[in-house]
């Protein structure tokens, strides 16, 4: 119960490693928002884990819907304790000269900008209370960035950067601030981050990886549930890959 009775908001928490990450909370006895666009989705993962999971619909990359979300969140819990920034998507494999403007602002919009909102309505929440912990999904992509995903791999780097840069800025307030770098994994943004999804691929792709698998979304829950736990209290401003050797 290394969660227990803490608030938590997990953006993109309705599937892939947001999934494994909510699950993972609820098991050390957490309270977990689900927040996610696909709100019927969240409702299925909120209903399948029982009352201390709550779904509400929120798209990251709109600072009014964030702001409703938090408002419902403080409504229904009173305070929150943990924020993951797990919310993000990726772009098919292209050369970076070739990625329309629409789709590269929507990655940002949706990847940098949605830490953004998500501090503009919560910081101060955390500060009030002197305590808080913020922990962002990076990507292997924003240490080690693979061609053709430069946009995607840029939108991660950000992500780490600002990860410390909050970190420094947030200390005196006892907030923590740290980040996750997973490797692809058997999400939906695994077929983007391929181009397509073959055997072959697959085979070169784990060829990188020295220990020779995905990540899972138990792997993104055991390693945000550390860093999100008092256990890791003295933790802050770091980008911790999760990737099986990937950027060794």
């Amino acid at each position: 119960m290394k969660l227990k009775d803490k608030i938590a908001i997990v953006t993109g928490g309705a599937s892939g490693f947001g999934a494994g990450i909510v699950g993972k909370f609820i098991n050390e006895g957490a309270r977990v928002i689900i927040a996610d666009l696909n709100i019927e989705l969240a409702n299925e993962l909120a209903n399948e884990l029982g009352e201390r999971a709550f779904a509400l619909s929120v798209d990251v990359s709109d600072s009014l819907s964030v702001a409703a979300m938090v408002d419902q969140s403080l409504k229904a819990f009173g305070t929150i304790d943990i924020v993951v920034n797990n919310a993000g998507i990726g772009h098919i494999p292209q050369p970076l000269d070739q990625l329309s403007e629409s789709e590269f602002d929507h990655i940002f919009n949706v990847n940098a900008k949605s830490v953004y909102h998500m501090a503009y309505h919560i910081v101060p929440i955390m500060k009030r209370a002197n305590k808080g912990v913020i922990l962002n999904v990076a990507s292997t992509g924003g240490v080690s960035p693979r061609p053709n995903l430069t946009w995607y791999n840029a939108s991660k780097g950000w992500m780490i950067t600002a990860t410390k840069a909050m970190a420094v800025e947030l200390a005196p307030f006892n907030i923590r601030v740290n980040a996750i770098n997973p490797v692809a994994g058997e999400t939906p943004l695994l077929k983007t981050f391929m181009g397509e999804d073959t055997p072959e691929i697959r085979a070169k792709f784990l060829s990188s990886i020295p220990l020779g698998r995905f990540s899972t979304p138990e792997d993104m829950g055991n390693a945000a549930c550390f860093l999100c736990s008092d256990e890791a209290s003295m933790v802050t401003g770091v980008a911790m890959e999760v990737d099986g050797g990937r950027c060794i």
